[in-house]
């Protein structure tokens, strides 16, 4: 059983776009205890439609189990009997944290497309002064998947020496230009649905449900192998015979149908907007030429990368990318490969030899 905490912030926050949010709100959850020394923590990075319940279940809601409960428990990976672990929705997210649904002080109306963009430098910087509300000087490790990841690698150059492990799962030191590619159609699907609005759609008591379903369907597909959609899928038919229509013929098209229906139910298109930028902008290696092992140099921690064989998402090129670049800084730096079929997503399913290696790192760290 766990609940949702919120923690406010006064302290006004400069964002790298330039902008100033005056106040806000982190909702956050934790499992374990903190033990005297405060040695033991581990803060959850999310990825882009993740939020602060890693783990557990809602004592209202027994359905509602965390989106790494299958990592992170007694007894699992990630062992809450060891470890105090931190989940944090990030800012600009639409599950508490401030955000384009929260009410804009200066208008008394939600923010909508008027909040600012947010980067995952910025995430880090407000995850740091949550740890400080928290009494956490140092975490024992980050862990992150995909744009978890890529907030775990920002928190070893933002704060180098509050971080002693970090955890980079299924990631990216930056994204290609094809994966840019991806998140700016699906934007557009997004953008350019009558019912968005400019961003004010709860203005209009509507919901850009059609743009937002497609550019989770746009999204699904890139997460998942072809291997694993032909062997889930395949060529099947719903039917017995072919309607000769455009609708639903074959399996796949029900089941994307399906995830970007469910998905347009909760998940905020603003949101949503906000946090494939904040992939996009990601690139520590920009202020240094492009030079990764520059840009890496000031980092501290040690490191366990992983990747998986079908992530052509965040291929294992990429991640490897960051381990030469680490092995060039002589960081102390372990790296997996691990063989799945099932793509991008591999990070959240329950793979053995994946969980086997994320567990024997995490009880080789000393609290």
């Amino acid at each position: 059983m766990v609940a949702p905490q919120r923690a406010h912030f006064d302290a006004p926050l400069r964002l790298r776009c330039g902008s100033i949010l005056p106040a806000y709100d982190l909702v956050y959850e934790t499992y374990g205890e903190l033990n005297a020394a405060g040695t033991n923590a581990v803060l959850v990075c999310h990825a882009l439609s993740g939020s602060h319940h890693v783990a557990g279940v809602y004592g209202d809601d027994p359905r509602s189990v965390g989106w790494w409960d299958n990592l992170v428990g007694p007894g699992k990976p990630l062992d809450t009997r060891k470890f105090f672990v931190v989940g944090v929705n990030n800012l600009g997210g639409c599950y508490g944290s401030t955000g384009p649904m929260s009410v804009n002080p200066a208008t008394g109306r939600p923010w909508g497309a008027d909040f600012p963009v947010v980067t995952v430098e910025d995430w880090v910087a407000a995850q740091g002064r949550l740890a400080d509300h928290l009494g956490i000087q140092q975490w024992a490790a980050v862990i992150g998947g995909s744009l978890g990841g890529m907030q775990a690698l920002q928190w070893t150059l933002e704060f180098p020496e509050r971080i002693r492990h970090a955890l980079v799962i299924a990631s990216a030191p930056k994204l290609t230009a094809q994966n840019i590619a991806f998140n700016d159609v699906a934007r557009q699907a997004i953008l350019t649905d009558p019912d968005f609005h400019g961003g004010h759609y709860y203005e209009h008591g509507v919901v850009p449900a059609r743009g937002l379903r497609l550019a989770r369907m746009i999204g699904h597909i890139t997460y998942l192998s072809d291997d694993q959609m032909a062997e889930k899928f395949g060529r099947r038919q719903r039917g017995d015979k072919l309607k000769f229509s455009y609708d639903v013929d074959f399996e796949i098209e029900s089941y994307l149908r399906y995830q970007g229906d469910k998905f347009a139910g909760f998940f905020d298109a603003n949101t949503y907007l906000i946090t494939t930028k904040a992939l996009d902008y990601f690139d520590p290696a920009g202020d240094y030429g492009g030079d990764l092992a520059a840009a890496l140099a000031r980092a501290r921690a040690a490191f366990l990368l992983v990747s998986f064989t079908t992530d052509w998402r965040f291929a294992p090129e990429r991640s490897r990318e960051m381990v030469f670049a680490l092995v060039h800084n002589r960081r102390d730096v372990s790296y997996a490969e691990i063989e799945s079929s099932a793509g991008h997503d591999s990070f959240l399913l329950d793979d053995p030899h994946y969980h086997a290696v994320v567990g024997a790192y995490f009880d080789g760290i000393k609290v």
